[in-house]
């Protein structure tokens, strides 16, 4: 059985789970649009994941995903958090943030794959590492189907090892965080991660990274992917929750203006280079997710002001490729 009978798909394309930016709306259109639709629930709560999952189950029978961030162990001292965040004194001020410290996040992934198992969820992915051989036993139990993310052949080998059932290879290209969790981490273009998992990798292999028309999806697939997960695409659309001035940066942008950089949330991810960070750069950085914890309120202060000098705007290199229109004509203009 090939990946998109398995999953029920009209076309090989997945869309990406983007956290903070997928809103049921989006999941459901991709859903109705032939395309495996994906909830990005790294930052979510269980509670808040259940609720995001029966939002979609209402509106379609379709199968989707859930993707959840696989907990790292962390270490930190007070002290290196409080350097961190006094880096950020400027940036609070500058946007009137009372200077109140910053709540720290807490892991929900344990009880989020119950929730996963409970709704009857046929899809569940993974990023930032291997979920527990319990973990991926407990899916299995239950018939979901389960996708790791590798942004080396070494990982993607490990993820084949560890016995999920795809693999999603993200080029270095992709926008958003990466999903390395092998040091040191790796930039390794897509085309070359595809070519080096000939003959080594079985298990269906699902391509990511700057992939944003119709002829980058067909040289993937003919690069050999079962499927595609596309993000920036999907970003600037009508059913996206990213804010309008992130959207109005994509489809301005008339060349790849995108860097890498951990400033924001302590990993290193992909976005329109912007201020931040610039000049955050070599400043101290706390570990993920607490500079994601740290720098919070200064986001959403800045995307209340449309300030997108200071916002995380997660793009990849072939933004300016894309263009503006519904989930539906998005995937129209990929496939016909």
């Amino acid at each position: 059985m090939t990946l998109l009978e398995r999953l029920k798909m009209q076309w090989p394309i997945i869309q990406a789970p983007m956290a903070g930016v997928t809103t049921p709306e989006m999941v459901i259109a991709s859903a109705n649009a032939g395309i495996l639709g994906s909830i990005g629930a790294g930052y979510l709560n269980a509670d808040v994941t259940k609720a995001f999952i029966q939002a979609v189950k209402k509106e379609t029978t379709k199968p989707f995903a859930v993707n959840l961030f696989v907990p790292n162990v962390i270490n930190a001292t007070r002290q290196e958090l409080e350097e961190a965040y006094n880096v950020l004194k400027p940036y609070r001020e500058k946007l009137m943030i009372a200077d109140e410290g910053a709540l720290l996040s807490t892991t929900d992934f344990n009880t989020q794959v119950d929730v996963v198992i409970e709704e009857d969820v046929k899809v569940c992915s993974f990023t930032f590492g291997l979920p527990s051989e319990d973990v991926i036993k407990k899916l299995r139990d239950h018939d979901i189907f389960t996708i790791g993310t590798a942004t080396t052949i070494e990982e993607a080998i490990l993820v084949q090892e560890h016995g999920l059932d795809a693999v999603v290879l993200q080029g270095e290209e992709a926008g958003g965080h990466r999903g390395s969790f092998i040091e040191p981490f790796q930039l390794v273009p897509l085309q070359e991660l595809l070519l080096q998992a000939q003959g080594k990798i079985t298990i269906p292999i699902i391509a990511a990274g700057g992939i944003a028309t119709k002829e980058q999806l067909q040289h993937a697939i003919e690069a050999g992917a079962e499927a595609v997960q596309i993000g920036t695409a999907f970003v600037v659309s009508e059913e996206s929750g990213a804010p309008n001035v992130h959207k109005q940066q994509i489809l301005l942008a008339d060349e790849d203006v995108t860097a890498l950089s951990n400033v924001f949330s302590g990993k290193l991810a992909r976005g329109i280079e912007n201020d931040f960070m610039i000049f955050m750069e070599g400043n101290k950085i706390a570990p993920y997710p607490y500079q994601n914890d740290l720098t919070k309120s200064i986001r959403a202060r800045a995307q209340e002001l449309g300030y997108y000098s200071l916002m995380s705007m997660w793009a990849g290199t072939s933004l300016h490729l894309v263009e503006k229109g519904t989930v539906q004509e998005i995937v129209d203009q990929l496939t016909k």
